[in-house]
């Protein structure tokens, strides 16, 4: 039988002892520790061994991050947060503390995924999670700088003074970028708390028809509408109203907010135009009452935007 300091002497020698010690020394001599030693002299080098994991995750992370592959590609076991050591003494021993901290792209991320929350879109094409680029609208075309400036001017006003009684109308030409601007203002003002709709007339219109057969889904759409910050019509005057989308579903919406909650539209038509495509539809004919009474609900809650330029998406 081998004696006791035989089965030590061995276990010294042992691979697995011998590759403790290298990875040991190699977390010890770790740039990131020795500063961490820097600014705590106190630390014995009894209490670095005893926290061996979490200095040797808290480098290994440092690492990753220095490296960073991007945020999807995280190698740290909390995707998006490496992390941090603190050290304090407790009744004359040293304490070490590990803390999960979020990296900039995921606090890049979280902004941007509280912004994509915070607006919804019926039948509208966009990405909130992304970044809308100021200088392109006013680069992109000279013509509609005014344009921009108003639309600038509504957003700093909002953010300095609250939620305006009044909206924008944003109204012109076939691709001069009102959608986009529209789109901009939402993503802009969700950034500072504010919840919003975007709704693309021609297709919401029909699928409003369909919903006559849900009323509860009906329901649940027209509250979101209705009780929501900041509310965009895009492309008001292309869709086909029936007079029952008109007076019960628009009509009852713009009711509700008017001296509530601002609405916003864009608009091939300018204000007077669009009473008349209003006061038409193909199963009651031409109703100029309706027409005006819907008017009554977005004139006096907005003003009007001119959105000039060239078409751009030829």
């Amino acid at each position: 039988m081998d004696s006791m300091g035989d089965v030590l002497r061995a276990w010294k020698r042992s691979p697995e002892l011998q590759d403790i010690e290298q990875l040991a020394a190699r977390v010890l001599g770790d740039p990131l520790v020795q500063k961490l030693r820097s600014r705590y002299p106190g630390l014995d080098e009894r209490t670095l061994r005893l926290n061996m994991n979490r200095l040797h995750q808290c480098a290994t992370e440092y690492r990753n991050c220095k490296a960073c592959p991007g945020l999807e590609r995280c190698p740290n076991d909390l995707q998006g947060h490496y992390t941090r050591i603190t050290c304090e003494q407790v009744n004359g021993r040293w304490q070490l503390y590990d803390h999960k901290t979020a990296c900039p792209k995921w606090v890049a991320h979280e902004q941007q995924e509280q912004i994509r929350r915070r607006i919804t879109s019926f039948n509208a094409d966009f990405d909130f999670s992304a970044d809308y680029d100021l200088e392109e609208m006013f680069d992109l075309d000279p013509e509609r700088i005014n344009a921009v400036h108003q639309l600038l001017a509504y957003i700093d006003r909002t953010q300095e003074e609250g939620l305006q009684k009044k909206g924008l109308f944003l109204m012109g030409s076939f691709g001069t970028g009102k959608t986009y601007m529209a789109a901009f203002l939402l993503h802009e003002l969700a950034k500072a708390g504010y919840s919003g709709v975007i709704v693309y007339m021609p297709e919401f219109v029909e699928d409003a028809k369909a919903l006559m057969m849900e009323p509860q889904k009906l329901k649940e759409t027209l509250s979101l509408m209705k009780e929501c910050d900041l509310l965009v019509f895009d492309d008001i005057g292309a869709e086909n109203l029936s007079p029952w989308v008109r007076d019960h579903v628009l009509g009852a919406i713009l009711n509700y907010r008017m001296n509530r909650k601002p609405t916003f539209y864009t608009s091939n038509y300018d204000l007077d135009s669009l009473e008349k495509h209003f006061s038409f539809t193909h199963k009651e004919g031409e109703e100029m009452h309706k027409g005006q009474r819907l008017m009554d609900r977005i004139r006096p809650f907005v003003d009007v935007v001119h959105v000039r330029g060239r078409n751009h998406r030829g």
